[in-house]
């Protein structure tokens, strides 16, 4: 019977991770392009939202049954990778995209109107607005606090209020 126990833990462990696997997949499957899209709207580059996407999926699989919420885990270090990179971008005077070109001019507008903001608040206007996060999911996923996250939400919605208006011309 001694014999027994290490197979069973061996079986056992890779059950865990094809399980974490298939968790990831699933979350990629289901989740994978709207992270994207929000990304997109984030950055306003394809090409980043691209690398911040797969790369949050490939430090979760890394990560494998250490992640109780694979969804959640995704949204967060994907938000965190693209602001690292739109920092580091910034240092080195790198700018970032100002309009794609396969965007409609309603999107576009929005996408340059949502740079604009600091990063805490676009990624509070993305993650509230299109992604249906609470403010509290929010704020655990940027970093913050709720209450912090509607003070950046009321001051991105005055912004872009302000920004789009003007664009329209009204």
């Amino acid at each position: 019977m001694a014999q027994i126990a290490p197979y069973t833990d061996e079986v056992h462990g890779a059950l865990e991770v094809t399980a974490a696997r298939e968790a990831v997949e699933r979350s990629y499957r289901e989740n994978g392009a709207r992270i994207w899209r929000a990304l997109l709207l984030f950055t306003g580059d394809r090409e980043l939202a691209n690398d911040a996407v797969a790369e949050a999926y490939a430090q979760v699989l890394r990560r494998g049954e250490g992640v109780r919420d694979v969804d959640r885990w995704v949204w967060r270090a994907a938000f965190h990778i693209a602001r690292a990179e739109i920092g580091e971008r910034r240092r080195h005077g790198a700018t970032l995209v100002d309009s794609p070109v396969e965007m409609s001019a309603p999107t576009a507008d929005l996408v340059a109107a949502l740079g604009r903001l600091s990063p805490k608040q676009r990624s509070a206007v993305i993650l509230r607005y299109y992604a249906g996060y609470s403010n509290r999911e929010v704020a655990r996923i940027i970093g913050s606090t709720p209450g912090a996250v509607g003070m950046h939400l009321a001051r991105a919605r005055a912004k872009l209020r302000a920004e789009l208006e003007e664009h329209d011309g009204s």
